[in-house]
């Protein structure tokens, strides 16, 4: 695998095929959404991305086991197992099955909170029906036994069943409290050839009658917590913790605030990270900064509107974001508290950094360039960043890992 690295107002030194070496300055990059440069961010660091790990088939999550070893989700529906730096060759037995079309398959993984004391882990899935002609996001929970899953249980199953291949959402994550949270996407509903249907109001995104376009929240078991900001209000779904969402592919707390982030695809600009909060309205597809597909005809009503949130930073035009992580620990100091994020796009193949001032964006800084899109990026134990990358044909691709190195 080849990488690169960008040059923005900093310096690069590039290295053999494979392995990555780069000094990213203190970088001023404009934000979509202003007409001049935010001030500089904190200092970048120097690193390599060096191969961990080879031949996964659309590596989606990945988990890290008190043991050492890593889980992978594989799109097409395989759990897999990395041990000391190598991919088992017999996936986990016991994964829920699962549609694997277009954009759908086996998705999230992510450990309980409690883990070592319970051996719990949770999938996130795009789960079919009776004759596979339907599909909606599925969410199950099983014990982590002897490489293999035991007593699995489906906790959730979305009210956003659909014949469309994409937009399933379907990232999981935890808070301190023990709380689960898992996006759902708006399934393409309205998305034709033509563009949206026009009635943008009556769009599922704004109707919590469904989960389409949300954000849910659930205890551990699957149950609903009595809290939930629409508990007990007729006609509307009590898992929903924030709507009007498109398809979210990234989510998590900030380590240091405990603040709840996502980040969700846009169509043809509008890629979004949104600070996520109980009840609010992200505005899809009334409001936004995408355009239709093909045609590049305007979609909303207007940019903003009174009652839905702005993101706290958008791309235009589209990254294809994916993957979310904040970084803590001690490999990279000058990334404390900084979000990590992956591009999908063909014309955007690689990470962003972005740093934050409490709640807002004040620098976004590319740092890799490579041959395959990045599809999730999390922290290790280790403290090192883990890429997994993606090809769109199903080729095996790698998960890399930045390691730092002296400048």
């Amino acid at each position: 695998m080849t990488f690169s690295i960008e040059r923005f107002r900093g310096t690069a030194q590039l290295r053999s095929p494979g392995r990555l070496s780069a000094y990213v300055s203190a970088a001023v990059l404009a934000l979509a959404a202003a007409a001049q440069a935010q001030p500089p961010g904190p200092p970048g660091e120097t690193f390599e991305a060096v191969t961990f790990v080879e031949g996964l088939r659309n590596p989606w999550s990945m988990a890290f086991l008190p043991n050492g070893d890593m889980l992978v989700t594989e799109r097409g529906g395989d759990l897999r197992i990395v041990r000391d730096g190598q991919l088992l060759p017999d996936p986990v037995p016991g994964v829920p099955p699962v549609r694997a079309q277009g954009q759908g398959g086996l998705q999230d993984v992510v450990l309980h909170p409690d883990f070592e004391s319970n051996q719990m882990i949770y999938l996130s899935y795009s789960k079919p029906d009776a004759d596979g002609a339907l599909g909606t996001t599925g969410l199950s929970r099983a014990r982590f036994e002897d490489d293999r899953l035991m007593d699995v249980e489906e906790i959730f199953e979305a009210d956003a069943w659909a014949g469309t291949p994409g937009h399933f959402g379907a990232r999981i994550a935890f808070d301190d409290e023990g709380y689960l949270f898992m996006s759902v996407g708006d399934r393409m509903a309205g998305l034709s050839m033509q563009g949206m249907d026009p009635d943008l109001e009556g769009h599922p995104s704004q109707n919590n009658a469904n989960h389409q376009g949300t954000i849910i929240r659930l205890n551990d078991d699957g149950s609903v917590p009595d809290d939930n900001p629409f508990v007990g209000q007729d006609g509307v779904r009590p898992e929903i913790y924030s709507y009007g969402h498109r398809n979210q592919q990234g989510l998590a707390f900030h380590p240091e605030t405990g603040d709840l982030w996502s980040n969700e695809h846009g169509p043809q600009g509008g890629d979004e990270l949104n600070l996520i909060r109980p009840g609010a309205n992200y505005g899809w597809p009334v409001i936004g900064y995408g355009a239709n597909y093909v045609t590049g005809t305007e979609i909303h009503g207007s940019r903003d509107q009174d009652g839905m949130e702005q993101p706290a930073a958008f791309w235009v035009p589209s990254i294809g974001i994916s993957g979310l992580a904040f970084y803590e620990g001690d490999a990279f100091p000058n990334w404390r508290g900084d979000a990590f994020v992956g591009g999908l796009s063909g014309n955007y193949q690689r990470l962003v950094r972005v740093s934050l001032n409490g709640q807002t964006v004040v620098n976004r800084e590319p740092l890799l360039v490579g041959d395959y899109r990045i599809r999730d990026v999390r922290v290790g134990p280790d403290g090192l960043l883990y890429v997994a990358t993606d090809n769109i044909f199903s080729q095996p691709t790698a998960i890399v890992r930045l390691e730092p190195t002296e400048e």
